[in-house]
C-alpha cells in the first residue's frame, strides 16, 4: 500500500484484487480484460459469477430476487426507480445530499411524499419518529451518507415495497435483506471502479406502472437479457467479481462488520477523548461507520494537522465543502493499520500543540 487511503470514493480496494485486475489488464485467456467481447463464454462467467456472488453474500439466492450490474451510477438510479415504480405517490426520507438528489427526480414522475428531513440541520442527524403513509408505491431510504457521516441503523419496518441506495455500505454490515424489495449501489464504494452498478430487485413489484418505459431504463428488459442488453462495463464488473470473491474468501459480511465496528470504535473514541476535535454527527447512535466527519475546535491548528496526516502517508482525508474539517472514509478494504496511523497523527497534534 503506497498511501493509507481515506478517499470517500473512488475508493481503496484490496491489494490482492488490484493484483489480479492487474494481470488481466495484460492477459485474461490470452487477450486483455479490456478488450474481450462482453459475449464471449469468458465474460459471461464473469458476469454470472459476479451476480451470483451478491446475492449470495446478501443472502438473497433463489428467493425471487435479480442482481443486475448496470452503467449510469447510483445517480441513474434515482430516475429508474421512479419511472419503474412510481404510478401516482411515493414515499421518501430525506438524509443527504443524494436523498435529496432521488427526490428531484421522483416528482418528475408523481406525488412525492417526504416523511422526514434533516436538511434544515445540515444533515448531522437521521430523523426518527416519522411515519410511512400505507398508500404509497414505495418509500426510499438511503443507509449510509458519505458527505455527512450518518447511518441509518435500522431497517424500516413497512408494509409498502422498501427501496434503498446502499451505496456507500453494501456489503459492510449484515441486515435482513429480504425485508428490501429493490437495492441499487454504485460500485465506487465497497465493490470496484467507478463505471458499474448493483441492482438488486425483487422481480415481483416490477411491471405495475402504467407508462411506458424506455427501453434502457427498464428493469424487466435488462433482467430478460441477463444485464447484456447493451454492452455492459466489463473491466468494473470484472474487478466488482474480484472484490467479491475477497470478501467471500476472508468470512463474508460477518467478518467484515466486526473488523469495520473495530475501525471505527478506534477513530470515534479518538474523536470524543481528544480536545482539539469534535464529531460532526450531534448523535452518536447516527455515526456512520463508512464515513467519520470530523471538525477542529481551532481552525488555528489546521495547518499543524494537515501537514501530520499528509506526512504520514494519508490521503483523501478532506471533508466534504458542505461540512468542511475531514471526514474519514473506511470501507472494507481499508486495514486497522491506516486507521490506527490516522489517530496517532491525531494524538501527535494533541501533543505538540
Amino acid at each position: 500500500m503506497l498511501k493509507h487511503n481515506f478517499s470517500a470514493g473512488p475508493c481503496i480496494l484490496p491489494q490482492e484484487v488490484f493484483k489480479k485486475a492487474a494481470a488481466a489488464v495484460l492477459n485474461f485467456n490470452d487477450l486483455s480484460i479490456l478488450e474481450i467481447s462482453h459475449r464471449s463464454k469468458d465474460f459471461i462467467a464473469v458476469m454470472e459469477k459476479a451476480q451470483s456472488l451478491a446475492l449470495e453474500h446478501l443472502g438473497l439466492t433463489d428467493k425471487g430476487y435479480q442482481a443486475l450490474f448496470l452503467g449510469g451510477g447510483a445517480s441513474m438510479q434515482f430516475l429508474m426507480v421512479a419511472y419503474n415504480l412510481l404510478e401516482k405517490k411515493a414515499a421518501y426520507l430525506n438524509t443527504g445530499t443524494w436523498s435529496d438528489k432521488a427526490i428531484k427526480e421522483a416528482k418528475m414522475f408523481g406525488e412525492v411524499v417526504e416523511v422526514a428531513s434533516s436538511k434544515k440541520d445540515n444533515y448531522n442527524h437521521i430523523p426518527k419518529g416519522y411515519v410511512v403513509p400505507n398508500d404509497v408505491d414505495y418509500f426510499h431510504i438511503q443507509t449510509n451518507n458519505t458527505i455527512f457521516g450518518t447511518q441509518l441503523k435500522y431497517t424500516p419496518d413497512v408494509s409498502v415495497p422498501l427501496i434503498c441506495d446502499m451505496s456507500s455500505d453494501i456489503f459492510s454490515r449484515q441486515r435482513d435483506f429480504e425485508k428490501y424489495d429493490l437495492i441499487y449501489a454504485g460500485a465506487q464504494k465497497n465493490m470496484g471502479p467507478a463505471g458499474a452498478t448493483l441492482i438488486v430487485v425483487k422481480e415481483e413489484i416490477l411491471g405495475k406502472v402504467s407508462r411506458q418505459i424506455p427501453s434502457m431504463l427498464d428493469y424487466r428488459i435488462h433482467i430478460s437479457k441477463e444485464s447484456m442488453y447493451n454492452t455492459p462495463p466489463v473491466f468494473p464488473i470484472y474487478v466488482s467479481m474480484l472484490t467479491l470473491e475477497w470478501l467471500k474468501e476472508n468470512g463474508g459480511i460477518d467478518a467484515i462488520e466486526k473488523l469495520n465496528n473495530h475501525k471505527a470504535a478506534l477513530i470515534y473514541n479518538e474523536i470524543d477523548r481528544n480536545p482539539l476535535f469534535k464529531g460532526f454527527v450531534i448523535e452518536k447512535e447516527d455515526r456512520s461507520t463508512m464515513n467519520a466527519t470530523f471538525v477542529l475546535n481551532n481552525e488555528a491548528h489546521a495547518a499543524a494537522f494537515d501537514a501530520l496526516w499528509k506526512e504520514a502517508g494519508i490521503n483523501g482525508l478532506n471533508g466534504h465543502r458542505s461540512v468542511g474539517g475531514y471526514r474519514a472514509s473506511m470501507y472494507n478494504a481499508l486495514s486497522l493499520e491506516s486507521v490506527q496511523a490516522l489517530v496517532d497523527t491525531m494524538q501527535e497534534l494533541e501533543r505538540t500543540s
